[in-house]
């Protein structure tokens, strides 16, 4: 929902009913992963995506409907590779969309998790989408409080404490229960959309490079910020793109700073009085990732260094170092390409090997092969 949240809200204000299409589960190839939105508005607007082909014709139909008085449905779409192509779905993938009514009736809560998400506070809604409970009943979760129901306080019970745990690894998933919340059925099936504050991006070192990887940064959807020790080099003006620009000493500022799992550390200023005290905060704090730049000369000097303040060899080897992917990359913006695809295939088991040189499917061990037949 955080990318249709601005056109939402505005009708929203306006007291003005549309309708949310969201993918709930998907196999083998499908485009698009869970919790992927497409709204519909009032005025027939259309916001967001849901596959990127003929599906968002029909999930466009459905919300019509759904704005003309229909209630929620719940859809799957493509069924074999013959004849995914009649669905946009022309690499034969399979995804059930979920299609409901926004209004102060139908989704009271609307509100307070939009406040969430805009505020980064972390929420997670579950939403019935089949089976003997309300379709369509609804709970926000937050770490410390939950709203609203599922049609059974044993269900609401068991339900939170599962979004709980996927919204501690920022994950959403279509999880199955008895009537009564009981973990060993899946008669109701409920939708767990988790809104995790957007991740962190902490580039250090305001150089040309740095600019390159804000721009990148932004584009992955984290929340970019620029810190240097200079202040003639970090500015506001110098990284309009940037979320923060902070003039500090880069380790006494990651020292002080929000740092999680999701967190990905850029270091750029390869010198040492900069990298050393800052990349031995970085190795033994929780960011998933932390990148130098630098030749292997450089590397290799660093690493001596960090080992003569007592970093051990599991520390260091998170460190990676010289920084990015091998693509070749020369100019800034080439650089920042590579960095980005060394983060991503990190965080997404990828082998950074060309997919025209694989067998199997594109997203092997993301998806499930086949949906259920029943």
């Amino acid at each position: 929902m955080r990318e249709v949240l601005e056109a939402a809200r505005a009708w929203w204000a306006a007291g003005e009913r549309f309708a949310l299409g969201t993918v709930a589960a998907t196999w083998r190839s499908a485009p698009r992963p869970a919790g992927a939105t497409m709204a519909v508005g009032p005025d027939g607007t259309v916001v967001g995506s849901v596959s990127g082909g003929c599906v968002e014709g029909a999930v466009y139909d459905l919300g019509r409907e759904a704005i003309d008085g229909a209630g929620p449905r719940f859809e799957r779409f493509g069924v074999s590779d013959g004849e995914a192509a009649a669905v946009g779905l022309t690499c034969g993938g399979v995804l059930d969309v979920f299609v409901a009514p926004v209004d102060a009736e139908a989704f009271p809560l609307f509100e307070r998790v939009a406040d969430s998400i805009e505020t980064e506070r972390a929420v997670a809604l579950a939403t019935v989408i089949g089976g003997p409970a309300p379709l369509g009943a609804r709970l926000a979760v937050w770490a410390e409080e939950s709203e609203g129901g599922l049609g059974d306080a044993a269900l609401d019970a068991v339900v939170a404490a599962e979004a709980r745990a996927l919204l501690a690894v920022g994950e959403t998933r279509t999880l199955g229960f008895g009537p009564q919340g009981q973990l060993l059925d899946d008669d109701v099936t409920v939708l767990v959309e988790v809104f995790a504050p957007t991740p962190r991006m902490l580039v250090f070192g305001a150089i040309d490079f740095a600019r390159a990887m804000v721009r990148v940064g932004k584009v992955l959807g984290y929340r970019v910020t620029v810190c240097d020790a200079r202040p003639l080099f970090a500015t506001p003006e110098r990284f309009p793109e940037a979320d923060e620009v902070v003039v500090d000493w880069p380790h006494r500022y990651l020292g002080g700073t929000e740092v999680d799992e999701r967190t990905v550390i850029c270091v750029l200023t390869h010198d040492p009085k900069f990298d050393v005290p800052l990349l031995e905060v970085a190795l033994r704090g929780p960011a998933g990732y932390v990148g130098a730049m630098g030749s292997r000369r450089t590397h290799d000097d660093r690493e001596q260094r960090l080992r003569e303040i007592g970093l051990g060899e599991a520390e260091l080897s998170r460190l990676r170092s010289p920084i990015g992917l091998d693509l070749g990359a020369r100019t800034p913006e080439e650089t920042a390409v590579s960095i980005a695809a060394e983060i991503v295939s990190l965080q997404r088991g990828g082998r950074g090997t060309p997919l025209r040189d694989l067998d199997g499917p594109i997203h092997s061990g993301l998806l499930r092969a086949d949906p259920p037949t029943s």
